[in-house]
């Protein structure tokens, strides 16, 4: 509450007049006395009552509104940011979280780029794509480690992504899981489209897609990882996202990493700060309260039960926020590099493109 904020007087019984003694007025009497007690008692109350609303009103109105892009989908985003406010982790850390759900990855994406929302979380090297087109992106923490990533196959006799070789891949070519395998297979002198064959589609597609036996592999990313793995538990898992970049690279990296307008932070110093620690806060929950995770996950995205718990436990799901400093900072960076080097975008974006603390 601001210094400018005062509680209102107290009112008199009537409105205006103020509350008479019966002693002052000649009445001496038990009845008249707890009469004007317990007007005295009313007046108190309402009093404290309009103090304590001012009050909470003042905080809301001091409270800074942060929108974020979402998905109407049962995926990373939407679970993370309605645990947040579930939880009343975006409150805790000094700002009310504004999400905006949206119901496909192209208007998720469109959302951040035109300004209508100021965060999001999302692909590395798509932010950078975003950064060389103009779009004032500042990625300020990691999020969820590339081990969400994984394409599953049903033959035997498939075991890596080389035994793909002259076969058929189900993948969103348009998605930053792409980038990051096709990066791996390029690491391996192997070519998606050319030495494997890539069949486009969403995850739900290529899950189907591999079910009907119409491809040999299918790219996926949790929470739909875990459900595939219930469903088809002799499904075998030939590529973890994590695993790949480890053997590429010595080092993991960042499937999903939190982003801020330029902007956002200009106008909200702090933004950066506040969103981290509301991001950490999440992550400690998944982890040491997975059980109500779920539950939450279940109530408002309809995942089934046990499915973020399993994708957690496994390690599949992988959620660990930390600010985009020292080594953190270098791995992102070594990811814009790759994606250059394999042709996805002409160059490196500006350096800014990384928030720094002041």
């Amino acid at each position: 509450m601001s210094m400018a904020t005062r509680c209102p007087a107290a009112p008199s019984a009537a409105g205006s007049a103020p509350l008479a003694h019966p002693h002052d007025q000649g009445r001496p009497d038990r009845s008249a006395h707890r009469l004007w007690l317990g007007r005295m008692l009313a007046v108190v109350v309402a009093a404290g009552l309009a103090c304590g609303l001012l009050a909470q009103t003042a905080f809301a109105q001091d409270r800074p509104k942060i929108k974020v892009a979402s998905l109407t989908l049962p995926v990373f985003n939407p679970i993370v940011w309605n645990i947040m406010k579930a939880r009343g982790f975006d409150v805790r850390n000094g700002f009310e979280l504004d999400i905006r759900p949206f119901p496909s990855i192209s208007a998720f994406y469109a959302a951040f780029v035109t300004g209508e929302v100021d965060a999001l979380a999302g692909g590395p090297t798509i932010f950078q794509k975003f950064r060389l087109e103009g779009v004032p992106v500042r990625l300020i923490a990691t999020g969820l480690k590339l081990s969400d990533l994984v394409v599953f196959a049903r033959d035997p006799a498939i075991n890596t992504l080389a035994d793909l070789k002259g076969r058929q891949l189900a993948i969103d070519m348009g998605s930053s899981q792409y980038q990051m395998v096709a990066i791996y297979a390029r690491a391996r002198s192997l070519n998606l489209g050319t030495d494997i064959a890539a069949v486009n589609a969403n995850f739900a597609v290529s899950r189907a897609q591999l079910e009907a036996s119409r491809v040999d592999a299918a790219m996926v990313a949790e929470p739909l990882a875990t459900m595939i793995k219930m469903a088809h538990p002799d499904w075998k898992i030939i590529f973890n996202g994590n695993d790949g970049w480890k053997e590429i690279t010595g080092q993991e990296g960042w499937e999903i990493v939190a982003a801020l307008r330029d902007e956002t932070i200009k106008r909200l110093p702090d933004a950066p700060r506040r969103m981290t620690a509301a991001l950490q806060d999440v992550a400690q929950f998944i982890r040491s309260n997975t059980d109500e995770a779920d539950r939450i996950a279940v109530e408002t995205v309809k995942l089934p039960a046990g499915v973020l718990k399993e994708a957690v436990t496994s390690k599949r799901w992988d959620f660990d926020v930390r600010p985009l400093v020292g080594n953190d900072r270098k791995v992102v960076w070594d990811m814009f590099e790759r994606a250059v080097a394999a042709g996805f975008l002409p160059r490196l974006p500006d350096e800014d493109i990384i928030y720094r603390a002041p």
